[in-house]
């Protein structure tokens, strides 16, 4: 049998009875529909939600968003949320609607996040080319500026004909439930085949259930794993966004009591372990604590799970400096299992986990290593007590408060099951060393890409994907001016996000590196232009809070910290979005990592901060590794 439906209303069918389940749990694969219309796909794609939403309100609901990448960023933290088992389809229309996606596909990219992206695209049939935004290419007839997603995008297909349609839904299913390939999926739909009526089989709108499986890992591979870890003097976990998509914190805590291996975390992996557990160190890394990059530097074994070893994880390959450090990593993804020459456990974090413990019997770490770990860890927390509540003779110039200031008081009167949103500037640094995670879902800072915009964004798609928690959007002033527009959307949906608004006047996190480089915070302040052509006068009068309060979002303005902790109590106890907006001194810190990022700064100069600079990265760049001996499994 078959029915007779356009191609977008076939999708939209489709996509409606598409599930994801591991464990036996069982969930909708698609959650809902993202997108803004125009010309390119109203007719099309917008018509047969709105068809599906008159038959059906809870079928694929539709979601009006009001900035193309920004509704793809909501749909990658709403995927990270459910730990990559659901996530949403976006619709934007032909050509700049749909290029505004190509950012958020990046991003969802390379987080490794599943999201649905369905740009429209120019006539099939060419009948009136050039269209209105097409791209005409010289050189190719069959390109269009779809094309960009080619190389963001873990799976790309253009549905040129009807019959294609199903071929290119099931290969896009299956990219977007595989853990390994996951990450944008984009299915481009010329606007005219969006209209086009076909035939098609009714099997096609039948409910699939797409299993998403937990590889466990070789018997021998475990073997040499457990003999690595035994010969280990000075073993240190990094654990990585792989432990959440798992589920695997049980597995690595009751591991880490059992052995007494120290655990610390990547931006991604935050949260694997309460930050007061005894092998809990914190954060790693370029923005680590001392007391992780301490361990790090003098380990012998890294144990990396779930985690792609960034640059900043590794502090540029500098974080990790015994002569004889072997690496073991975990991870579903050969890619990632065989970084720095390591041992390659391709195999499920959790599974792996209990295998290892179970192997390793009653083996642990020396009683001495324990207390050297415990005794960094005291020293750290005893630095951002002081970060959170600094002296009198500490706190920041004209009575304002510091970032870190602003963090430790979101920090102590939040909820352990609230959940902290940050993506750009200096609040990721700073949160991944200073924020005190009390639940693996109380921390989400996207720094895969770091972009720019996708707080607020990202803040829905995790109030979407955990309504029952409140969600704290950190933001900068510099990122808050790139992408506000979703506010609308949550007074629109009513999803209460407390927005915290740092203002600094400009981008502090890279006038803080313009300095530490010898560029002198260059074009780093919002100031307004001089008579002698400079960007050093005054700061510019933008008023962030009456702009936030035009999208109908009440705004608690504050100065101080007693102000702050009232502004938050209120905020905690409203029914809808709200904001508080806090100016900071933004010459003002975080405590140093004891640890580098490797920014090259300029050979040759006439300034003599950018010679001093430059001095100073070459004496850091010789501490630089490039970890390609080989591990092996035996003792």
């Amino acid at each position: 049998m078959t029915v007779r439906l356009t191609v977008a209303q076939a999708l939209v069918r489709f996509l409606s009875v598409q599930y994801s389940e591991r464990d036996g749990a069982r969930q909708r694969l698609i959650e809902g529909c993202l997108g803004i219309f125009g010309h390119g796909n109203v007719a099309g794609v917008g018509q047969a939600l709105l068809q599906s939403e008159l038959q059906d309100p809870k079928a694929l609901p539709y979601i009006l968003a009001r900035n193309e990448q920004a509704m793809v960023h909501t749909a990658a933290a709403f995927a990270r949320t459910r730990d990559r088992l659901q996530t949403y389809a976006c619709t934007a229309s032909v050509g700049p609607g749909s290029t505004n996606m190509v950012t958020g596909a990046a991003l969802a990219t390379i987080n490794r996040l599943p999201v649905l992206i369905l740009p429209s695209d120019v006539f099939a049939t060419r009948v009136t080319t050039p269209v209105l935004q097409e791209l005409e290419s010289f050189g190719a007839g069959d390109l269009s500026v779809n094309d960009a997603f080619r190389p963001v995008s873990k799976y790309f297909d253009r549905v040129w004909r009807p019959e294609q349609l199903p071929s290119a839904l099931m290969n896009a299913m299956r990219v977007l439930t595989d853990p390994v390939e996951t990450g944008a999926v984009t299915l481009a739909l010329p606007q005219d085949v969006q209209a086009e009526a076909y035939d098609w089989p009714d099997e096609l709108f039948e409910e699939r259930t797409w299993y998403v499986a937990r590889p466990l890992p070789e018997a021998s591979i475990v073997d040499k794993a457990v003999a690595l870890l035994r010969s280990a003097e000075r073993p240190l976990i990094v654990a990585g966004g792989g432990v959440h998509y798992s589920g695997a914190e049980d597995a690595l805590r009751e591991f880490a009591e059992r052995t007494g291996v120290p655990v610390s975390e990547t931006q991604a992996g935050k949260g694997s372990l309460s930050w007061d557990h005894p092998q809990s160190v914190g954060a790693v890394g370029s923005t680590g604590t001392t007391a992780a990059n301490a361990l790090a530097r003098d380990a012998d074994l890294v144990i990396g799970i779930g985690t792609r070893y960034s640059d900043f994880t590794t502090a540029s390959r500098t974080a990790f400096q015994n002569p004889n450090v072997r690496f073991l990593n975990i991870n579903v993804a050969r890619f990632d299992s065989a970084k720095h020459a390591g041992l390659p456990v391709v195999a499920d974090a959790r599974e792996t986990l209990v295998s290892l413990g179970s192997a390793l019997g009653e083996w642990s770490v020396d009683a001495h290593y324990t207390a050297e770990t415990q005794e960094l860890t005291r020293t750290w927390n005893g630095t951002v007590d002081a970060v959170f509540r600094p002296a009198a003779d500490r706190t920041a110039a004209e009575g304002l408060l510091t970032q870190g200031e602003v963090i430790g008081t979101v920090n102590e009167l939040s909820a352990a099951s609230d959940v902290v949103v940050c993506a750009a500037g200096s609040m990721p640094g700073d949160l991944h060393k200073l924020w005190r995670t009390r639940d693996p879902k109380g921390y989400h800072v996207e720094y895969g890409y770091s972009c720019m915009g996708y707080e607020i964004a990202g803040g829905l798609g995790v109030r979407l994907g955990a309504p029952d928690r409140d969600v704290f959007v950190l933001v900068g002033d510099g990122s808050y001016l790139m992408m506000s527009s979703e506010l609308a959307t949550a007074v629109q949906e009513n999803l209460k996000i407390i927005v915290v608004l740092v203002q600094n006047h400009g981008f502090a996190s890279i006038g803080a590196l313009s300095e530490s480089l010898g560029s002198q915070r260059f074009g780093t302040a919002y100031r307004k232009r001089t008579g002698d052509g400079r960007l050093d006068g005054d700061y510019l009068p933008v008023d962030l809070a009456a702009n936030v309060r035009s999208f109908g979002v009440d705004v608690i303005d504050v100065r101080s910290r007693s102000e702050l902790e009232k502004a938050i109590r209120t905020a905690k106890a409203a029914t809808g979005p709200i904001a508080i907006h806090v100016t900071t001194d933004p010459l003002i810190g975080g405590p140093d990592s004891d640890s580098w990022w490797d920014v090259p700064v300029s050979e040759v100069s006439e300034l003599r901060s950018t010679q001093a600079a430059a001095a100073s990265y070459e004496e850091s760049k010789k501490a630089q590794r490039p970890y390609l001996s080989p591990t092996e499994g035996d003792s």
